[in-house]
């Protein structure tokens, strides 16, 4: 009798891997290939199922370790789903609710009509001065100059007083 292989032997397993190693630490990268390891693990999976129906209908011709490895590579792809799915899930949520909460925000925004002013919680900010840095002889010595706005304004200013 001659044992072959079946056809998804190495690759139902070898997508479970891949998919469950980059599930793992797409955790770290907030789930970002998540949707790739899903569609992996899709695949892996048909492909596992389409071998063990092959294998269903004549066992005598396929090895028992070919079978084997097509069963554990199902199960790794079951695994990748779930775990990967759950992923996207959240990740999904996630985006609902921060898209809404923003959402809500700028209505809220918009409806109020408060756009000059800044939630700074009443803090008042002034206009500094602008400095200039020069060296001189090894000392450091700062020359202030008057910011051009506030030129801008005395001269107005100077202007309707005569």
């Amino acid at each position: 009798m001659n044992q072959n292989k079946l056809s998804a032997d190495p690759i139902a397993l070898i997508f479970g891997i891949i998919a469950l190693v980059l599930g793992i630490t797409g955790c770290c990268c907030y789930g970002i290939p998540a949707l790739v390891t899903l569609t992996l693990s899709i695949i892996g999976l048909v492909l596992a199922n389409k071998s063990i129906r092959e294998y269903n209908l004549n066992p005598e011709a396929y090895s028992a370790q070919s079978r084997s490895n097509v069963g554990t590579g199902k199960v790794l792809n079951i695994i990748a789903i779930i775990f990967n799915g759950i992923i996207v899930f959240v990740i999904l949520i996630f985006f609902v609710l921060y898209g809404t909460l923003m959402s809500t925000a700028v209505l809220e925004g918009i409806r109020d009509g408060d756009f000059n002013q800044d939630d700074y919680e009443g803090e008042v900010y002034e206009w500094e001065k602008d400095t200039t840095n020069t060296w001189e002889s090894d000392d450091y010595s700062i020359e202030e100059q008057m910011d051009s706005t506030e030129v801008d304004i005395i001269e107005i200013d100077s202007l309707e007083q005569n």
